[in-house]
């Protein structure tokens, strides 16, 4: 894994390939192993950048009193984009959302091209069933702490409350055991979770900041899938026609995490997108 030194602490990644810079996100008690089943079915010819988010699963706590906010991890993924350098970028959007508002903040000059995955969007923050739980669990002393031990018992992850939907094929203990490890074993990492958890959530606020993509002139591919009950499958339309060079797609038969559930089916789609948007150098 790699180091930057960003304002608010440092950030591990790790980079797969050369080229363009194709960045992948992931979600809450999750790190860039998300990736781990598409990563090898993606085309040859991009730099493929996994940063490891301060969203509970990260090993290297930020600094003392750093913006962890849905506004400050906004502006913490606009940093961690200056680091690296390139101002075509192809940013990966899965599960937490919030990267859809670099657009509304005016912090996304570094990216030329969108892959939104079934992600929090709209007023859908925290999203569906999970959500709803993780914001009671953030008002009990401890709550969040019971829940990560929860998800490391396989029978206890199935449950929709967990990750039950959030994925439709049974994770392996080894992932969901290296996602909540950082979080049980250190307080840091617990106290920066926490000020993402417990930040404002503005609902009109949110479908403003979203439809703010109607700025978005890059290419995009709205890559979500239907049958998951977390992301409605509305907002998967509703995002491709907001973005003024978006196009839809599907991938059938996956929940959320649709890269662990699907992974063929997702490298494809975004290996089309990838090669067929001019992104590759010659």
């Amino acid at each position: 894994m790699r180091n930057v030194e960003l304002p608010a602490g440092v950030v591990e990644y790790d980079v797969t390939g050369s080229g363009p810079a194709v960045v992948l996100l992931h979600g809450l008690l999750m790190d860039h192993t998300v990736w781990d089943r598409v990563l090898p079915l993606l085309p040859e010819g991009f730099s493929y950048v996994r940063p490891v988010l301060p969203l509970g699963s990260h090993r290297r706590p930020m600094k003392a009193g750093a913006d962890l906010t849905l506004r400050g991890q906004v502006r913490l993924v606009a940093d961690f984009l200056d680091a690296l350098g390139p101002d075509d970028v192809t940013l990966v959007h899965s599960d937490w959302g919030g990267a859809l508002f670099l657009t509304a903040h005016g912090l996304d000059r570094r990216v030329a091209r969108m892959i939104i995955l079934p992600c929090e969007a709209f007023d859908n923050f925290p999203p569906g069933l999970p959500g709803k739980v993780l914001t009671l669990a953030v008002r009990v002393p401890g709550g969040l702490s019971l829940g990560a031990r929860q998800l490391r018992v396989a029978r206890l992850r199935r449950l929709p409350v967990l990750l039950g939907l959030m994925a439709r094929r049974p994770l392996p203990d080894d992932l969901v055991h290296g996602w909540t490890r950082p979080f049980l074993d250190d307080a840091r990492i617990r106290r920066d979770l926490l000020a993402y958890c417990r930040g404002p959530f503005d609902k009109p606020g949110l479908v403003r900041d979203t439809e703010a993509l109607r700025r978005f002139t890059g290419e995009a591919l709205v890559l979500w899938s239907p049958d998951n009950r977390v992301m409605p499958p509305a907002h998967g339309r509703r995002l491709a026609a907001l973005l003024p060079a978006g196009r839809y797609a599907e991938v059938p038969g996956a929940y959320v995490l649709s890269m662990l559930d699907e992974p063929e089916a997702v490298a494809r789609e975004m290996g089309t997108f990838l090669t067929a948007s001019g992104t590759q150098r010659h």
